[in-house]
């Protein structure tokens, strides 16, 4: 555990910690999976393994913006299941972000959270993107920085960079709080912030959208409301 009383800001990554991305990842990409042949083997894990990877893998490359990425990510769900998708297939993964559903403890635990600390949201996501699932979030954020602002993708260094930049403040005053370790727990703790690591599958099998990676954060919560119940004792 941490002393909160040295943290003056709290950065926060989107999809997959405030945001349910495994949620509205499967809404999207399976059905258009089942309308050309899709058979029982495409488990929900499945899906969520392969979109770890694709995503990756092409964010590793040149930057280009996510809209694209997301595009890609679907054209190659096409390559895997030996199918042709349509123009309106291809792009609706990154059409369907403005569905994705907040967790429920989002909103309530972000509102006491802005009570005693600044919020900054660092995401790999286009701003225009993010503004569907921004009033979904329940607050006015301090500061956002995006894929799109910095030309790059987590966990690349550039997004952390902006933050501090944002916010004024050096690593270790700000608690970094997301649930993936490759993008976000890793480049953290390696820039010097203090971690916390939302662990919201720790009670189902469904694998992370975000994949793994080997990082030990400063401490771990089961959700976002616990974080804010601990920096209230």
């Amino acid at each position: 555990m941490i002393d909160f009383s040295s943290i003056r800001a709290m950065t926060f990554d989107c999809y997959g910690t405030l945001i349910d991305w495994e949620t509205g990842i499967l809404g999207a990409v399976e059905p258009i999976l089942r309308r050309h042949g899709a058979d029982a083997l495409w488990t929900p894990e499945r899906v969520l393994s392969l979109y770890a990877r694709f995503e990756r893998e092409i964010e590793r490359g040149p930057y280009m913006p996510y809209r694209l990425v997301l595009r890609e990510v679907m054209s190659r769900f096409a390559r895997e299941l030996g199918a042709e998708f349509s123009k309106a297939e291809l792009g609706a993964l990154a059409d369907s972000i403005r569905d994705w559903p907040a967790f429920p403890d989002t909103a309530q635990a972000l509102r006491a959270l802005q009570e005693r600390f600044r919020l900054c949201v660092v995401s790999n996501i286009d701003r225009d993107l993010f503004a569907g699932s921004a009033p979904k979030l329940g607050v006015r954020l301090d500061a956002l920085v995006t894929a799109e602002d910095v030309r790059s993708y987590k966990p690349g260094r550039a997004h952390f960079d902006a933050a501090l930049r944002a916010l004024g403040l050096r690593a270790e005053q700000v608690l970094h709080v997301a649930e993936s370790k490759y993008h976000d727990i890793a480049p953290a703790r390696l820039l010097g912030f203090p971690t916390c690591w939302v662990n919201r599958h720790a009670a189902d099998l469904i694998p992370s959208a975000s994949g793994s990676a080997e990082a030990e954060p400063d401490f771990t919560v089961g959700s976002l409301s616990m974080l804010a119940v601990l920096t209230r004792e």
